[in-house]
């Protein structure tokens, strides 16, 4: 598999140049099917529109293009290039996203076990320096270290779907008729 470092070191001042914000770099699917997932936003809306997916994956290709004419491809072998926006419930991987999404409920999968947890599902409260504050549900609020976080995410809530509304719904609502 690829070196997600050196990926993200790539792939980062791509998305910077586009204004857009990188969120994480994946690679999954393994040798049967191996797919380079990336995902991005833009700071202000903290969404994507598909304009920017095209046109950040377009970037992306002739970058990767460009190394392996050169001899020095980044990823071994054929794979699929995935640009999407990081969704409704999203994936929690910077530090900062912790303080923004702070009220969110969120699941924490951690690193080794805390207190006997190794899964916190719960309110996020915020951030203080390097540590996550998560209210756990059915047991009390944690302090963690961020760096004992192996995955996050959000947790659909209705509260969270109130809080990201598309940047435009128009045609959500229109159904098209197609004759057979």
């Amino acid at each position: 598999m690829a070196d997600i470092a050196e990926l993200n070191r790539l792939i980062e001042p791509e998305a910077k140049a586009l204004g857009l914000a990188l969120v994480r770099v994946k690679m999954f699917g393994g040798k049967s099917d191996p797919t380079l997932q990336v995902m991005a936003e833009r700071p202000d809306t903290r969404q994507l529109t598909i304009d920017d997916c095209a046109t950040l994956s377009r970037r992306l290709s002739d970058v990767f293009d460009a190394l392996e004419a050169e001899g020095r491809d980044p990823i071994e072998g054929a794979y699929r290039l995935e640009v999407s926006s990081p969704g409704i419930d999203r994936p929690l991987t910077r530090l900062q996203d912790f303080a923004d999404w702070a009220g969110q409920e969120a699941r924490i999968t951690l690193a080794e076990p805390i207190e006997g947890r190794k899964q916190l599902t719960g309110d996020l409260v915020g951030v203080e320096g390097d540590q996550i504050t998560i209210d756990v549900r059915k047991f009390r609020a944690m302090t963690i270290p961020f760096a004992a976080v192996a995955d996050a995410k959000l947790t659909i809530t209705d509260k969270l779907l109130a809080a990201t509304q598309p940047l435009d719904a128009s045609g959500a609502d229109d159904i098209i008729e197609v004759e057979g």
